[in-house]
């Protein structure tokens, strides 16, 4: 008797060595019956029975070993369990214990099977196990992109319910400041209140452009006419004052008009000339170089200090990924969570352009392009504002 036959016609035994099997993992499956289960069970091993009576090639073999086999419908059997796990509170660990029990379960029934037939063909087993595989994979990665949507939405709504209170302290502390006939100590704290509030709405915002982009959506960009010169010389003075013992030297040629969104090009000023300041050497100057041709805008902010490792330049812009410099300012951690510079990236995308990272002993330089007039597609979310002043 080939397994896949026998899984047919032993499917009650199977499941029910599997569901005994089930029922000793902690926590308990509190939200799904013993029909739900069972139902999984069976749609599962109905899937893997049926896929052993067919022929395979080597690619799709190949692609069944990533979890990429044929499906039936959009939801297969394997994705559902996993989405009633993670309900239930089980671990993506106790998931993947469910499926060594299946296997094991299938396997020992069939190798005392009286019906088994003597000369055992290694490709059934190959099959059963590739189709086994393949369910776990499934069922796997539904967890992990259910457990990561939570997680980002989780941060999305902490992101939004903090900035309100944020706003509010940062205004209360700026109306401290303006006015005249307080202590000077009170001036100071109110001065350290707002610039706190400021860094903490910047890690605010940060977050919260990072769980959109990992929420599946764009960043939001209105673009209209305006002057890049003088979004970037903001972006140098502010980082001036909170930088005061440093040296930023600027210069920028050409014409400095185009169509851009002038907050987020300011984030990616600030993000670039703050990581340079962050990571480059205390005593050498950050250089912001500004140069444009008919159609682009070219951005050059240069540090000096030990170079990037050749590994970490690859990951540089992914998502909570950092990396510390022996000449590091003492104050770095304080305002970075290890997104500034994947947002960075996704904002010069956003406005069609692109960046890129060199670095070597004679220091580390982020290249920005941007064009002067990006041409969105019809289904990008982009509001353009008209404008007859720069």
């Amino acid at each position: 008797m080939h397994l896949s036959d026998f899984i047919s016609e032993n499917m009650e035994s199977i499941v029910q060595a599997w569901e005994d099997f089930a029922r000793t993992i902690e926590p308990p499956a509190l939200t799904m019956d013993r029909t739900a289960l069972r139902d999984h069970a069976s749609a599962m091993l109905r899937v893997i029975a049926k896929d052993l009576t067919f022929s395979q090639t080597a690619s799709e073999q190949s692609e069944k070993s990533k979890g990429q086999g044929p499906r039936d419908n959009d939801d297969t059997a394997a994705e559902s369990h996993a989405d009633a796990r993670l309900l239930s509170g089980y671990t993506i660990e106790q998931i993947v214990s469910e499926f060594r029990a299946l296997r094991a379960s299938v396997l020992r029934l069939w190798s005392n099977s009286e019906k088994r037939r003597q000369d055992v063909d290694p490709l059934d087993i190959i099959r059963f196990n590739e189709a086994i595989d393949q369910a776990l994979a499934e069922s796997v990665g539904r967890y992990a992109r259910a457990v990561k949507k939570s997680q980002n939405l989780f941060l999305s709504i902490l992101g939004h319910d903090l900035r309100d209170p944020l706003e509010q302290s940062i205004m209360g502390a700026s109306l401290i400041m303006s006015t005249t006939y307080i202590a000077s100590k009170h001036n100071e704290v109110a001065t350290g209140i707002f610039k706190s509030g400021q860094r903490m709405l910047k890690l605010v915002n940060n977050l919260l452009d990072f769980t959109r982009t990992q929420l599946g959506s764009t960043l939001p960009i209105k673009v209209k006419k305006t002057d890049i010169v003088n979004i970037c010389l903001g972006a140098v003075e502010e980082l001036r004052k909170n930088y005061p013992e440093r040296s930023i030297e600027f210069s920028a040629k050409g014409n400095r008009e185009g169509l851009w969104d002038e907050a987020r090009i300011a984030q990616v000023f600030s993000n670039l000339i703050g990581n340079a300041l962050q990571h480059g050497a205390q005593k050498e100057p950050v250089t912001v170089q500004l140069d444009s041709n008919s159609d682009e805008i070219i951005v050059r902010v240069r540090n000096k200090g030990t170079p990037i490792d050749r590994e970490k330049m690859q990951s540089i812009f992914e998502p909570l990924v950092r990396f510390t410099e022996e000449d590091s300012i003492g104050h770095a951690s304080e305002t970075s969570l290890g997104i500034g510079l994947y947002i960075t990236r996704e904002i010069v995308q956003s406005h069609k352009g692109d960046i890129l990272v060199d670095s070597s002993r004679e220091g580390t330089t982020f290249t920005v392009r941007l064009p002067r007039a990006p041409l969105f597609e019809g289904d990008c979310t982009v509001t353009t504002v008209a404008s007859s002043t720069v």
